[in-house]
């Protein structure tokens, strides 16, 4: 519980820390949903109890805050769509190796945790639309970043990755004329990137959206837009189901597109991104 405590309270610090920088710059607010596309509010039906499980160490995403209450993006944005059902819910934490178990056998009604959504977990349970994604980033020096970074202008250029990822596979395919410098962590890569041992880093974009909004990330930026492949990086999150509740699913899917539409979404997402990994 400690460690998990200084990780919250590393969090919130780094929103902190972020809060001028990203009042000075527009954050990127990722739009999942179709507007053309509109949702029917389902029937209220009779009152419910919703369920919500989640892992209580994956910062900014869910995470037990310095007083050990839930919090984090997927957290609240359950919460909201429970205010927005009109719903009485609870959010309890599980070990994240035990949450679809959990589910599947009943212990919870929704899964609200960054677990992307592959074919395995389709066949298992039902997922809403989805509400987040991890992209790949590429991070410099903030002298050296570019809004837009043509491929070309990587060309025999080092670029520090986690070996074994699936950073490191999207490089080697995509962009074999990179020199790869493999790293053993992120921390390794961004220590190879400030020794100049490596000109880029590349990776996922929270983690590295976390390092820059941490209080020695102000040196550093992304340089490019968002890679999203998801062959490489996942389909994304959702809310997990069990498919033997099609009303729970309608509804949620109804709830999100609504928070989008109203701006609590977006507020959310500010809250707790104040660097955008987009």
């Amino acid at each position: 519980m400690k460690r998990l405590a200084l990780i919250a309270s590393t969090f919130c610090l780094s929103l902190l820390i972020a809060g001028t920088a990203a009042a000075q710059s527009p954050v990127t607010i990722p739009n999942f949903w179709d507007g053309k596309i509109r949702l029917d509010r389902p029937e209220p039906g009779p009152p419910r109890v919703v369920r919500f499980l989640t892992d209580d160490d994956y910062p900014p995403l869910h995470f037990a805050a310095p007083d050990g209450t839930l919090t984090g993006f997927s957290v609240e944005l359950a919460r909201a769509v429970c205010e927005k059902m009109m719903w009485t819910c609870t959010v309890q934490a599980r070990r994240f190796d035990t949450l679809l178990d959990s589910l599947a056998e009943g212990r919870g009604d929704v899964l609200a945790a960054a677990m992307a959504v592959t074919p395995q977990i389709r066949a298992r349970f039902s997922a809403s639309h989805l509400y987040f994604r991890s992209p790949a980033r590429f991070v410099t020096t903030r002298g050296s970043a570019q809004s837009d970074l043509d491929s070309r202008e990587l060309q025999g250029k080092r670029v520090a990755v986690i070996s074994g990822s699936t950073h490191q596979a999207f490089l080697e395919r995509l962009m074999p004329f990179a020199q790869r410098r493999e790293a053993p962590s992120l921390p390794a890569a961004i220590a190879a990137l400030r020794s100049g041992e490596a000109e880029y880093v590349f990776g996922d974009g929270v983690a590295l959206a976390l390092t820059l909004a941490g209080r020695s990330g102000g040196e550093l930026a992304f340089s490019g837009g968002p890679f999203l492949e998801s062959r490489y990086f996942g389909e994304g999150v959702s809310f997990l189901m069990r498919k033997d509740d099609p009303t729970l699913i309608r509804a949620i899917d109804y709830a999100l597109q609504s928070l989008w539409d109203d701006g609590t979404y977006a507020r959310l997402y500010l809250r707790f991104f104040p660097v955008s990994p987009f």
